[in-house]
């Protein structure tokens, strides 16, 4: 009689504290589109090792990831671009950005009468996009590409037409290759094109290409990938021409990292190096130094956990399959410094 009481004493007792083994930690992330595939892989391959742990990341631009960092309504946020000085004014503390992954732009073309690699310079891009070159076959893009047929037809410069992350990296690149450029249209997230063609998102520019002969238009690496369009060569600032890949890409961001003591939130575009690729971006995880907004310690664990395991080499070995750079070695070490800084109101988080 008493062991069957005993017995079911210990069963009522482990039906009572499983609930409290099991209690999930939920963390909220948002911001930009662009690293929304490598972060939901993440958050899928960690979740599996940490099943109590309940992350999510929703994708609704940049802006957004920005303003719910800053009005605390997110634990954390993603954005393709470092916050301004304005921006960060407006935050209640100090607020650390975490490059994660890099992404290349990629002048993508619909010219099927060329065979082989086309190449292009930074100063012959912002002449197309500003329409002063306007056929294929001239001679400032034919001195750069003997042996190719280039036709003698019309080049259609596809762009966005909403505000974009990608906008911002391609359009600053190009103010540093062309000082009409600068001076005419600028840099930004969203620019007035003196002509072309339009299409929202990346994909409304991939789409604009692939339906338009002659076309060229300004895409993230992995739509060129997914979609199997041809992308151009571009002569980087040591003037090799490169071909935008998830190593070149990372070549860049290696680049930069002597520009990186005063914080993390640096430009990777138009590096140094042989095989840096010329067009490339960091995109970043934001969240304030204090982790005490999150109101949960054991959630600042968490997210502490997942970050070190994300961008430290594990999580970085995933980037490749899907069209990212990864970081590489010497920004890894630079992102887990900056993590180890992380904090509940002074104390250190583990």
């Amino acid at each position: 009689m008493f062991k069957g009481f005993k017995r079911a004493a210990v069963a009522a007792g482990l039906l009572l504290t499983a609930p409290m083994l099991m209690a999930e930690t939920r963390l909220q992330g948002a911001g930009a589109t662009f690293p929304e595939p490598m972060y939901q892989r993440w958050v899928s391959e960690y979740q599996k090792m940490h099943p109590d742990a309940k992350i999510d990341y929703k994708g609704i631009g940049s802006g957004g990831g920005i303003k719910g960092i800053t009005d605390k309504t997110v634990d954390f946020a993603g954005s393709d671009a470092p916050m301004s000085k304005k921006e960060l004014a407006k935050a209640d503390g100090e607020l650390l950005h975490l490059p994660t992954v890099a992404g290349a732009v990629v002048l993508a073309y619909n010219l099927p009468e060329v065979k082989g690699d086309l190449k292009l310079t930074g100063p012959i891009v912002a002449d197309i996009f500003q329409g002063k070159i306007a056929k294929w076959n001239d001679p400032k893009i034919a001195a750069i590409n003997d042996g190719l047929n280039l036709p003698d037809k019309p080049i259609t410069a596809v762009h966005r037409t909403d505000g974009s992350g990608t906008t911002y990296v391609f359009t600053h690149y190009l103010t540093t290759q062309s000082d009409n450029f600068k001076g005419e249209i600028g840099a930004g997230k969203d620019v007035k094109w003196p002509g072309g063609q339009g299409g929202k998102g990346n994909q409304g520019v991939t789409q604009g290409v692939q339906t338009t002969d002659g076309s060229i238009g300004y895409i993230e690496l992995a739509f060129a990938n997914q979609n199997k369009i041809p992308f151009a060569l571009l002569q980087n600032k040591d003037g090799k021409f490169v071909k935008a890949s998830p190593e070149t890409v990372s070549a860049a961001g290696e680049g930069a990292l002597k520009e990186m003591d005063n914080g993390l939130a640096v430009n990777i575009w138009n590096q140094s190096g042989e095989n840096a690729y010329p067009i490339a971006s960091f995109t970043y995880i934001i969240v304030y130094k204090n982790l005490e907004y999150l109101k949960d310690e054991q959630k600042a664990k968490v997210l502490v956990d997942f970050l070190t395991w994300a961008c430290g080499a594990e999580g970085e070995a995933m980037a490749a399959s899907l069209d990212y750079a990864p970081l590489s070695q010497g920004v890894q070490k630079k992102v887990a410094e900056a993590i180890s800084q992380l904090n509940w109101g002074g104390k250190s988080v583990k």
